[in-house]
């Protein structure tokens, strides 16, 4: 069952398989820097974060590897559609993010991009490490375990 969207926010991207294969200890909301034509391309929905991830370069965080295709009427104004994207951070969330990743071995992975109220895009970070293969393996079993409960309980009345 979907979870139901939060009223104000409207998902542009989802990254679904972030959950599977890291675990996620701590999750940020951060602005994105893009140009006129990536927003217009947004909003139109066709933009992929499978396989992005953010990391340092200089003092900034930046978005690396995410897709957002080229809008069709920009036609010679159009953006690069896998450019490194800067993220808008306060400073302290930046050097707890940059920290995690240099000293304890964590990544930081996209786990939405999406429009809030205000219409402004902004991209939901996730904090994690890595599974290992029996991991994974425990994460389907207790999602088949919940879904066949689920089943159950509901078969039962």
């Amino acid at each position: 069952m979907a979870p139901k969207p939060e009223p104000g926010r409207r998902v542009v991207a989802d990254n679904r398989s972030a959950r599977f294969h890291y675990a996620i200890e701590d999750t940020f909301e951060a602005g994105i820097a893009l140009t006129g034509t990536e927003v217009k391309s947004l909003r139109g929905g066709k933009a992929t974060i499978g396989e992005a991830y953010a990391g340092p370069s200089g003092n900034d965080l930046m978005l690396f590897n995410a897709f957002i295709p080229e809008y069709l009427e920009a036609n010679r104004f159009n953006h690069d559609t896998k450019r490194p994207r800067r993220l808008l951070l306060h400073r302290r969330q930046i050097n707890k993010l940059l920290g995690a990743t240099q000293r304890q071995g964590y990544t930081v992975i996209p786990l939405k991009i999406y429009f809030n109220d205000k219409g402004r895009a902004k991209v939901e970070l996730g904090l994690g490490k890595g599974k290992q293969a029996h991991d994974k393996r425990e994460s389907v079993k207790q999602r088949d375990w919940e879904r066949d409960r689920a089943r159950i309980l509901r078969d039962r009345g």
